[in-house]
């Protein structure tokens, strides 16, 4: 059986210019995520990483406290987040303003809400074709992940809620009202999922399950971040 870990990247820098690098925090989430891992013998097989600045500044983190500097690091653009800064700033309920982490998350999650509807309005890729691309993406993860091997895939929420969705609702997801129950489990999923935060994927004979979500055992005190 394989493994397929799917970990969220550290913190970026919420209200700064360029959002798509991590802060101090979200440096320090990774160093300690791989102190964890390595403490917990875990040394993967391959490290996949999607192909934004803070996935990737996210593995250079891991793999300099876990002691994984010789692995090889695979690009897949497939894991990259959603648009989620353009369609929370176009919605037409945002508030005046700057908004602050809470204020950003409430308005978050009514933009996002009317994009996994179809009802939200710009030149956003689609939910539908976000999802299309994510699972493209896992499926080429989990081809990967044989027997005994153990796959690294550095991500964003979305994409992580998104596997977890399919996960544990195939026959749902799928079915005539599919993009109904995968929006509402996708919502539930992400609006939890912290910054370096692990969910577990088993790979066995008969596809993929869910084995654990939104493991953060690493993460004390301040450096616990959910945006």
């Amino acid at each position: 059986m394989g493994r397929l870990i799917l970990v969220r990247h550290g913190q970026a820098s919420f209200g700064a210019d360029d959002y798509d690098v991590l802060s101090e925090t979200g440096w320090a989430q990774g160093r300690a995520l791989g102190s964890w891992l390595k403490d917990a013998g875990i040394t993967p097989t391959a490290i996949i990483s999607g192909g934004l600045r803070r996935h990737r500044e996210t593995v250079e983190a891991i793999r300099k406290s876990a002691g994984w500097d010789d692995l090889i690091i695979a690009t897949d653009r497939g894991w990259d987040e959603f648009d989620h800064v353009g369609i929370v700033a176009s919605h037409p309920d945002l508030p005046a303003g700057d908004l602050d982490r809470r204020a950003f998350q409430e308005a978050f999650e009514r933009a996002t809400a009317a994009w996994t509807e179809g009802t939200h309005a710009g030149d956003f890729e689609s939910y539908a074709d976000f999802l299309a691309r994510v699972r493209t993406s896992f499926a080429r993860a989990t081809s990967v992940s044989g027997s005994g091997e153990t796959v690294v895939v550095v991500t964003s929420g979305g994409p992580i809620a998104a596997v977890c969705a399919d996960l544990v609702d195939p026959e749902g997801t799928s079915g005539p009202d599919g993009r109904a129950v995968t929006g509402r489990l996708w919502s539930r999923f992400n609006t939890v999922v912290v910054n370096s935060g692990l969910t577990r994927v088993v790979v066995g004979s008969t596809g993929a399950r869910l084995l654990t979500f939104n493991e953060h055992p690493h993460l004390k005190g301040d450096l616990l971040t959910y945006r």
